[in-house]
């Protein structure tokens, strides 16, 4: 079967469920990835409220939409982070409370774990809906974030040696050990997007993580291209370094070498859209990420998941992007080789 295409909705999260939905399926999309903020995914309410979760699928089946996975990335972000008052604006009042540093942590790394919980009862209730359309070999998967305490030893200066960096990594397999081992007894795995800021944000960092938590099986990845690219990360390597870790797949396109010159792949402390940038996030097609090779890529590591379009480009009426980057996913993707080769007729014995 072909992949199926999905809209993450964490960009949309301004717009009720409700009114979002239609809207997606009017732009051609298969299902969502639901983000864990706004009203699109209410874990709380999914692990105590036993009608949000039916109505949710309810709401699904109306406008015939699938779900492959919901996202949790903000609450992610504060589990391993040095916390400071922008997370304010991430997290719910609840998570953030107080703002003291480690209480925010514990508490973010408590609502991760009711997240895995929500997540396989979240499954479990629409498995009859989504039986036929379910890839084989897709499980139940939040992606997220994970933080960093060392993120701003990026560039090592004060001089930062390995023991330093070293501590960054015990910090992270400390606090995500037991998430994982939750997400173990749920039956549920855990995509990393790996990205600037997290634990992992480049090939090396990302091996490194997966070091650090002891190869636990339940920690993979939500591959992101563009975070991948504008820093010079072979992005189609790394679909084959870590073609049993890939969970999910975002199709998220992103542009490098645009700039003036003034600013460099640091941002400048810009914002996006800045023309003096030297990268920024594009609809997906109009960047310089090669998605054919990364089509080819997935194909041969055998992926059979979702292409779920992680929509940003600051320039671009938003619905007219989503719309041509679904379309352009669907024209791009194609179903891998199951027969022979393309010479084998020439064989007399298959004549």
């Amino acid at each position: 079967m072909p992949r199926p295409v999905t809209l993450f909705t964490g960009q949309w999260a301004d717009l009720p469920l409700v009114e979002l939905l239609p809207k997606v399926k009017g732009m051609g999309y298969d299902g969502v990835e639901l983000a864990c903020w706004g009203d699109h995914f209410d874990v709380q309410a999914a692990l105590n409220d036993d009608s949000y979760i039916a109505n949710h699928w309810e709401l699904l089946k109306k406008n015939d939409l699938a779900c492959y996975a919901i996202s949790s990335h903000l609450v992610g972000q504060a589990i391993c982070d040095n916390i400071d008052e922008r997370h304010a604006a991430i997290l719910s009042p609840e998570i953030y409370g107080d703002g003291d540093p480690e209480g925010v942590r514990q508490r973010a790394a408590q609502e991760m774990i009711d997240t895995a919980k929500a997540c396989r009862k979240f499954v479990d209730a629409g498995a009859d809906y989504m039986a036929g359309k379910l890839p084989s070999g897709i499980g139940a998967v939040v992606n997220g974030f994970t933080g960093s305490s060392i993120w701003h030893a990026l560039y090592a200066f004060p001089p930062t040696d390995q023991a330093f960096l070293e501590k960054g990594y015990v910090d992270f397999a400390n606090r995500f050990g037991p998430i994982l081992d939750a997400f173990e007894e749920q039956n549920v795995n855990f995509a990393l997007e790996v990205h600037p800021t997290e634990i992992a944000f480049d090939i090396a960092t990302a091996a490194r993580a997966i070091e650090a938590v002891s190869g636990h099986k339940r920690f993979g990845f939500n591959y992101d291209p563009s975070h991948l690219g504008y820093q010079g990360v072979d992005y189609v390597r790394f679909i084959r370094e870590f073609a049993d870790r890939i969970f999910h797949v975002h199709m998220k396109d992103v542009w490098w070498g645009h700039g003036d010159g003034t600013v460099g792949v640091f941002g400048g402390h810009t914002d996006f859209c800045d023309a003096r940038r030297a990268w920024d996030f594009r609809s997906v097609g109009r960047g310089d990420i090669n998605f054919e090779e990364i089509i080819v890529a997935l194909n041969d590591t055998q992926y059979s998941g979702p292409l779920s379009v992680e929509w940003e480009d600051g320039r671009m009426e938003r619905f007219h992007g989503a719309t041509e980057s679904c379309a352009f996913t669907k024209a791009l993707d194609f179903p891998r080789n199951e027969g022979g080769m393309f010479d084998s007729a020439f064989d007399g014995d298959n004549q």
